[in-house]
Order: C-alpha cells, then structure tokens, then sequence
C-alpha cells in the first residue's frame, strides 16, 4: 500500500549494518559526496565518533577502533575515498559471501549402523590377524549391536551382528560366538536416550 508523504522502511535501501541506523547510513552517503578528500576525512572521523557513542560496548572489545573504521568501509561498500588510518583489507574478507558446502554424500549399506561403524568394518578387512585386530573386533561388534537395539527394529540378535560383520568385512572377520562374548548393554539407558533425544531430561511438569 502506497500513500501519499509515508516512507516505509520496506521501500528504502537496505541497511549494510541495520544495528546503526539509517541516519549513519545517510551520513555515509553524505560523506562519499563531499568534494575535497580533507572534508572526507573529517566527517569520516566523526562518522566514526558517532558509532563509538551509539555503541559504546564496543570499547570493551580489543582493537575497538580497527572494528569501527572496517564497519565504516563495510557501510561505504569501500567506496569512500580517504586516507584509512587502519588497515581495512580484513573487512574486503568479511564483505565476501562464503562459498557453497557440498553436504557429505557418502554411501552407507546399512543406515542404522553409521559411517562410524562402517569406517571400523574398512580397517578391519585390511588388518593383520592379533590382538589389535581382535579388539577391534570386539569393539566394532559391541557397537553393532547398540545399533542394532537402538535404531533395528528388535533385529538385536547376537546370531545378526555376526552375519553382518562377516558380510560388511568380506568374510576376514568371522565372530565365533561360542567364545565371544558381548559387553552387557544397559537397555534402561539406551530406551531414555531413545526417547529423551539423546539423554535429555525431561521437564518436570
């Protein structure tokens, strides 16, 4: 809706740093129009007073200055011609949009175990027959089967991590379950973590 003599703030320029202000904003643009650099200069240092006071926290902070005179340039869009009395090639940085993240994509046979557990299963089938390869085993088959009772469905059955580690490992590891023996799992746990989102207490009601 448009009327007559109104100015809302969603037909104005967007603010570079909305925290000071459209009428620092207009300073700015004001200042970048005077004619000579010496006139610059100064209504950038009192530009730059005028921050300090609007923020004035920002004094606590260590290289206070460094930070208002970059938040300057950053409002100039570095576009005011004066003689900086910091070095602003930081703030250039900070101006730089950051770039794009691909998201992990690696596959994964059997979600509910994990990359974890499928990165212990890759080191297994290269180890050497021992004793680090055996506690290897041990660990890896114990954290099976916490996945298995956590995220399978009921498919926790010692019988289930065997089959699986002896598949996930290409036939290397072949668990001789009339020996081995699983760590003691503590159901109550695993359940409050299952339904509190990872052991969050509930609130008290």
């Amino acid at each position: 809706m448009n009327i007559k003599g109104l100015d809302y703030n969603t037909q104005r320029e967007r603010l570079v740093l909305p925290e000071y202000g459209r009428e620092v904003q207009k300073m700015v643009d004001y200042c970048m129009t005077l004619p000579t650099k010496a006139e610059r200069q100064r209504c950038a240092e009192s530009i730059v007073t005028t921050m300090e006071r609007m923020i004035p926290n920002v004094c606590n902070s260590a290289e206070y200055k460094q930070k208002l005179w970059d938040q300057l340039a950053l409002i100039s869009d570095f576009k005011l011609d004066i003689d900086w009395p910091v070095d602003i090639d930081k703030a250039r940085i900070m101006q730089q949009k950051p770039g794009h993240v691909d998201y992990p994509m690696s596959h994964i046979p059997v979600r509910h175990y994990g990359k974890l557990v499928f990165e212990l299963l890759d080191r297994l089938k290269t180890m050497p027959a021992g004793r680090e390869r055996d506690e290897l085993t041990a660990q890896t088959a114990n954290q099976m089967k916490r996945d298995l009772m956590q995220w399978g469905h009921g498919l926790c059955d010692d019988e289930k991590v065997a089959d699986d580690l002896a598949r996930f490992t290409d036939g290397v590891i072949q668990l001789d379950l009339s020996r081995f023996k699983f760590a003691k799992i503590d159901l109550r746990a695993l359940n409050a973590a299952n339904n509190n989102g990872g052991g969050k207490k509930k609130k008290k009601r």
